[in-house]
């Protein structure tokens, strides 16, 4: 029997679950590291399983069988048909799963279920639309790394190609340019070291460096501006009339939205709730139309 429900968004940074009773009364959260399928199946799991197992710790309950559990998961790189696949064959042990993708659970969380247009901008980037018809699609979310942009993993490609260019004397140092070159190793050899082994996760960690010396630095600027654009295209892409409501998701949607252009501002709305809260929207309608 079905005691509990989980929602849960995992993406290239981290993964974040809401723990629920089976009428969807919330009891609490919890978080882990990254779960998007393209960081490999059984490490999607194991990020999925601490962070459930981190929900029922702060709720000051006792886990039970997986059995009593359905989980409705958004995680990146859904969109990779055998991934999905071999997720879903993989599953541990809970009664029931439903698997989308983060961008669609993002959006059953922002929209609570309602028309709506979302761009959710994380490690990676997508957008989707829901239209009142019902009917939905996808723009972006490629993924990594031909893929996403605008993402922290985009942005942080977008600087270290900056910073190779620096270190060969092709165009001049700066503060910025010191900053993500000390990230990356400090000189030449170790910054290759540190390519070889860079992950999405990895060169989304140099977003914060571009973010912090945007206000100083022009090269850094310019990399957001075009950021902002780029999500602008996303928008657009997803309903050229522009007549539903955009929400913004993901850990660079606030400090991005200083360089949006002013159009697309003026369709942005608050989002209702996270892709986790989307999760279980999903897992809830997976078990009713059973």
């Amino acid at each position: 029997m079905i005691e509990y429900i989980i929602g849960v968004d995992g993406g290239g940074s981290g993964t974040r679950v809401r723990l629920a009773r089976l009428d969807g009364h919330e009891l609490a959260q919890g978080q882990s590291g990254p779960s998007g399928l393209g960081l490999g199946i059984e490490r999607a799991w194991t990020s999925v399983a601490h962070a459930v197992t981190l929900a029922f710790r702060a709720a000051g309950l006792e886990q039970p069988p997986l059995q009593r559990m359905a989980i409705g998961l958004g995680l990146a790189g859904v969109h990779n048909k055998q991934w999905a696949a071999s997720f879903i064959e993989h599953n541990p042990g809970y009664a029931a799963v439903a698997l989308e993708s983060d961008a669609l659970t993002t959006l059953l969380g922002a929209h609570a279920g309602q028309p709506g247009a979302i761009v959710a901008i994380g490690t990676g980037s997508v957008g989707e639309v829901l239209h009142a018809d019902g009917s939905r699609h996808e723009v972006g979310g490629w993924g990594f790394p031909s893929g996403d942009e605008a993402g922290g993993a985009w942005i942080g490609m977008r600087a270290i190609n900056h910073v190779q260019q620096v270190v060969d004397g092709r165009v001049p140092g700066s503060a910025f340019a010191t900053a993500v070159i000390d990230a990356c190793g400090g000189q030449r050899d170790a910054m290759q070291v540190w390519l070889a082994a860079a992950s999405q996760t990895t060169f989304a960690q140099l977003a914060r460096l571009v973010l912090e010396h945007a206000a100083t630095n022009a090269v850094a600027r310019t990399i957001l501006v075009d950021a902002g654009q780029q999500i602008a295209l996303i928008a657009r892409a997803l309903d050229p009339a522009g007549t539903l409501p955009v929400a913004l998701c993901g850990g660079l949607a606030a400090p991005l939205s200083a360089y949006l252009p002013a159009e697309l501002m003026q369709l942005v709305v608050p989002a209702q709730g996270d892709s986790a809260a989307g999760g279980l929207r999903l897992i809830r309608k997976h078990l009713q139309e059973q």
